[in-house]
């Protein structure tokens, strides 16, 4: 089924624009054995249910979904891998979970009345992910369904300023916050890949939203729904996401994705820096840089001082040898921030697994 998230001519100008996709290439010798031990820790945590479990339980939903993208970029599908049985088990997980509505989170877990919205893009993008994996007709076709239904959910719970907030617009108020924005716009690029129909306009509005939470700095702020606008602090993590759907919106040199750039450069030390959700900001900064490769920054600002070059290269060595580094024995990330403070370690592997297997380039939302 073709995606109508764009229209046909936008779509072949972005494709023109895009940068080519590459072949994916094996994750560098030095960190083979930390990724093999951050997916066996995912593996051995997995519970019978086919679940992971965050912090004191809770983050269920959005435990799962990043675990097993970290296992599909490894490579594994539902048909075939090393962990073809867990994806299994976690799509199975989340299946069952869905509402009727489309929600695919169930409020009375532990934790989820609050936030379900945040999980519930997380699991869009993972069910979107595997849709096209599931070779049993009559489960794709359910799968399918319930991918088809939580985008219907996600532009019914948007707000009238085209963000979306920890609950559903109607729920919240018609509140909206950037992180959760991000991770709806994530889950709808999954599921157009996957051939679902998502509607034009709940993408413009997510565009315009991220246009008007840009403050003079070129940060993107916390919040429209206060009324501020773009007049807030910029938030780093919120910018360099803001980056990842500008890509995948096939925006990859407007001056607002240079001006969002340009603030994360001036805010992220390229490396392990600590500073609040910085696991989150890295995880969609990585992004970025990876698809910026080591010579598309330097063609996006031609003036730029050889000290100025965003590469690659010079930023994953960085960064993996702090998740290196960072690793616990068991295989798992507990380094003591807010993320895996709250969120718990799952969540932050699942992060860090996603990172150091880009390379692989297994999934078409983190290629080139």
């Amino acid at each position: 089924m073709r995606s109508q998230l764009l229209p046909a001519a936008l779509l072949a100008a972005a494709a023109l624009a895009a940068p080519s996709q590459a072949k994916g290439e094996e994750i560098p010798r030095e960190y083979r054995e930390t990724v093999n031990k951050g997916l066996e820790y995912l593996a051995r945590t997995q519970l019978k249910d086919g679940k992971w479990e965050g912090a004191n339980g809770e983050y269920v939903i959005p435990c799962t979904a990043l675990a097993g993208m970290a296992f599909l970029c490894e490579g594994s599908t539902l048909r075939e891998g090393k962990y073809r049985d867990n994806l299994k088990r976690a799509a199975n997980f989340l299946m069952e979970r869905a509402q009727p509505n489309g929600l695919l989170a169930n409020p009375q877990m532990r934790g989820e009345a609050g936030r379900y919205m945040y999980g519930h893009g997380f699991a869009l993008m993972f069910l979107a992910c595997v849709v096209g994996e599931e070779d049993n007709a009559e489960r794709r076709k359910k799968l399918m369904g319930v991918v088809e239904r939580g985008c219907k959910f996600s532009r019914d719970a948007q707000t009238n300023r085209g963000g979306w907030g920890y609950v559903s617009a109607k729920d919240g108020s018609n509140f909206d916050e950037g992180s959760v924005t991000i991770t709806q716009i994530q889950g709808l690029r999954s599921a157009r890949n996957a051939g679902v129909i998502v509607p034009n306009e709940a993408i413009k509005m997510a565009q315009q939203y991220l246009h008007d939470s840009t403050n003079g700095s070129g940060g993107v702020t916390y919040s429209l729904a206060g009324g501020f606008g773009g007049g807030g602090d910029g938030r780093p993590a919120l910018t360099a996401a803001a980056i990842c759907c500008g890509f995948g919106f096939g925006d990859y040199k407007s001056d607002l994705v240079k001006r969002w750039l340009k603030f994360c450069q001036a805010h992220l030390r390229v490396g392990g820096q600590r500073m609040g959700h910085d696991e989150y900001t890295h995880y969609y900064f990585c992004q970025v840089v990876y698809v910026l490769g080591d010579d598309r920054y330097q063609k996006l600002f031609p003036e730029a001082k050889s000290d100025e070059l965003l590469k690659w290269t010079d930023y994953r060595k960085e960064m993996f040898d702090h998740m290196k580094q960072s690793q616990g024995a068991d295989g798992s990330w507990s380094t003591g921030n807010w993320t895996s403070g709250t969120a718990g370690a799952v969540f932050v592997s699942g992060l860090y697994l996603t990172m150091m297997q880009l390379d692989k380039a297994a999934l078409p939302m983190y290629q080139r």
